[in-house]
């Protein structure tokens, strides 16, 4: 099982947010890339870029410090966040990105995403957002009427390899991730699933380990490595074998 340092950027810094909610943020560092150089260091064998900018905003993002990042690592990055068109995922995976995740436009414009698959196959990861079961989008701003289940299913249908599920209720909480919501879409989709947000401890860990054969490929992890509740490396020997 992969862990994926999370490095979230908002006007050029490194920051968590409690729920996706921007007047809830934390500033952990001014330097985006010195943090991602430093994941790499301690073992890190993916990182996982978020730009909140972007997601939020068609005006503005942090692409140009994204693509420093790419440059300045000699490990893969997977990078999601106001990519909304084919030129888009061409112009991050041409600067070094490893993978894009398509969120919204995946949801809203499922013919772009068909069109995407096609032209970059396993480049492309959808970010599948729910809460209370329900996808959503627009930065986490707009409930769509689809079930997660559902929509995760439609997209294994479409050829989509692996989402990055993430339940918005538990992101930035450091209350544990939705096991049970994420053991089902494993199940349900036969899709990948890279489980994210609420991860609080090492236990959380090991209960996701106990259910990686269903297809949890991977782990984004921010908040709680940001707070110190435990180290890189120890998450790294805690997921090992």
């Amino acid at each position: 099982m992969i862990i994926f340092p999370a490095i979230d950027m908002h006007n050029g810094r490194c920051v968590r947010l409690l729920q996706g909610r921007i007047e809830d943020e934390t500033i952990y560092s001014e330097d985006p890339i010195m943090v991602s150089q430093e994941w790499q260091h301690q073992g890190a064998s993916w990182l996982h870029l978020v730009d909140l900018d972007g997601a939020m905003s068609a005006s503005k993002n942090n692409r140009s410090l994204a693509q420093q990042i790419f440059k300045t690592l000699s490990i893969p990055v997977q990078i999601g966040g106001g990519i909304r068109s084919i030129s888009d995922v061409q112009e991050l995976l041409d600067a070094g990105a490893a993978r894009v995740i398509i969120g919204t436009t995946a949801v809203q414009q499922p013919k772009i995403l068909e069109e995407l698959l096609k032209k970059f196959s396993n480049k492309i990861v959808v970010g599948l957002d729910a809460r209370d079961g329900l996808v959503v989008t627009q930065g986490w701003q707009q409930v769509e009427s689809i079930k997660a289940i559902t929509f995760a299913q439609e997209l294994s249908r479409l050829g989509v390899e692996r989402v990055i599920y993430t339940d918005t209720s538990k992101d930035g909480m450091l209350k544990g991730p939705n096991l049970t919501e994420i053991r089902t879409l494993a199940e349900k989709a036969e899709i990948k699933v890279i489980a994210s947000g609420g991860i609080s401890s090492l236990e959380d860990l090991l209960q996701l380990k106990t259910i990686e054969s269903l297809g949890i490929e991977g782990v984004v992890i921010g908040k709680a490595l940001y707070e110190k509740r435990f180290s890189l490396a120890r998450a790294l020997r805690c997921v090992e074998g």
